[in-house]
C-alpha cells in the first residue's frame, strides 16, 4: 500500500505530520548508567524512578531497537553520577530534575563520547561505550597537560604544539614502514601518577594508504607527545596481522622525542610480562616476537 501524508484542505502537511516527521530527523541520545554501582547512586533522587539495574538495561535495550526500527538515529552516553552531581552544582541545576539529566547528557554528547546504536545488544554497547568515554578523557587529560606547557623559553615556540607536531611525524613514519597489513599499535607514556595508554586500529592494503580513523589518531599522537613533551621513557608496541602469515609484534622504546627499536628479547619480555603482578604470562601461539625496525627519521627534533 502506498504511503499516504496527512494534509490540510489547502493540500499542505499538517502540524502533527510535520512534527513526527521533525522527530524522526531529530538524533536522540540516551544517558547510560552502565554499572550497578552507579545506578545505585543515581536511586538517591526521588525523580529517578527506576529500582531494577537489570531491568532498567532491558527497558534502555528496548527503546533503543524501537528508535532503530522507526528509522531515527540513537546513540549513547555514559552517565556518571559524579559528573553529574558537579556539573549540576556549577550551572546552578537541580539534579533531582529529568531536565537537568537530558540537559547533562547532551553535554556528554556535545563533547563527542558518544556510541552510535546500530542494533547491538546491550552487552556489547557496554564495553564499546566504556573505552570511548575512556579514550575521551585520556586525550582530554594530554590535550590539558600539552596546552598548559607554554613555550620554550629558549627559542619562544609552543612547547604543546611542537610536541605534538613531533609525536604525528614519529606515527607518521611508523604506519609508512609498517607496509600493508592489519596493526594494532598501543602507547603508553607515564604522566605523574597517571599512566597514559593509547589504542589505534588501521589498515593498510599493498600499495595503498593507510586507513586511519581520525579521532584514534588524534588520541593517539596527544599521548605520545606528552611522553615526548615531559621527556617520559614510554613505549610503542605494533601487532600486524596479514593474511597467511603469523600476527608479528615490534616494539620501540621513546626517549627524548624518538621512538629507539627494542631488541626481539626485550619485545618478548614485555609484552609475556603482566603488567599489574610482573609475572610472566604464556606467548601467545603462532606469534612472531620481532625487534623493532628503524623508522628514520627525515626531520629535525623539534624538542626543547
Amino acid at each position: 500500500m502506498a504511503h499516504q501524508r496527512q494534509t490540510g484542505r489547502d493540500g499542505k502537511r499538517s502540524a502533527p505530520s510535520i512534527r513526527r516527521a521533525l522527530r524522526r530527523e531529530a538524533p536522540t541520545t540516551v544517558g547510560l548508567l552502565v554499572d550497578a554501582e552507579d545506578f545505585a547512586a543515581m536511586r538517591r533522587y526521588p525523580s529517578f524512578v527506576f529500582e531494577d539495574h537489570s531491568l532498567y538495561l532491558q527497558q534502555v535495550e528496548a527503546m533503543l531497537r524501537t528508535l532503530n526500527g522507526q528509522g531515527m538515529h540513537a546513540s549513547v552516553a555514559l552517565f556518571d553520577p559524579e559528573d553529574y552531581a558537579e556539573y549540576c552544582t556549577e550551572s546552578g541545576l537541580d539534579p533531582d530534575e529529568r531536565a537537568s539529566r537530558s540537559r547533562f547528557t547532551a553535554e556528554v554528547a556535545a563533547a563527542g563520547a558518544t556510541v552510535a546504536y546500530t542494533g547491538q545488544p546491550i552487552d556489547t554497547l557496554i564495553p564499546l561505550l566504556v573505552s570511548r568515554a575512556v579514550r575521551h578523557a585520556t586525550w582530554e587529560y594530554a590535550t590539558m597537560m600539552l596546552a598548559g606547557l607554554g613555550d620554550c623559553a629558549d627559542c619562544g615556540q609552543d612547547i604543546g604544539r611542537a610536541a605534538f607536531d613531533r609525536a604525528s611525524h614519529l606515527l607518521t613514519r611508523l604506519l609508512d614502514t609498517a607496509g600493508p597489513g592489519t596493526h594494532h599499535v598501543v602507547c603508553s607514556t607515564p604522566s605523574g601518577s597517571e599512566q597514559l595508554l593509547a589504542v589505534l586500529h588501521t589498515e593498510r592494503e599493498a600499495g595503498g594508504p593507510v586507513h586511519l580513523d581520525s579521532s584514534e589518531g588524534a588520541e593517539f599522537t596527544g599521548v605520545l607527545a606528552v611522553g615526548v613533551a615531559m621527556e617520559t621513557t614510554g613505549g610503542v608496541v605494533l601487532r600486524t596481522s596479514a593474511p597467511g602469515r603469523p600476527d608479528r609484534v615490534h616494539g620501540w622504546r621513546l626517549d627524548r622525542g624518538s621512538l629507539h627499536p627494542l631488541t626481539a628479547g626485550e619485545v618478548f619480555s614485555a609484552y609475556c610480562t603482566d603488567a599489574d603482578t610482573g609475572e610472566p604470562v604464556s606467548p601467545e601461539s603462532g606469534v612472531e616476537y620481532c625487534a623493532g625496525f628503524d623508522i628514520g627519521s627525515d626531520e629535525p627534533d623539534t624538542h626543547h
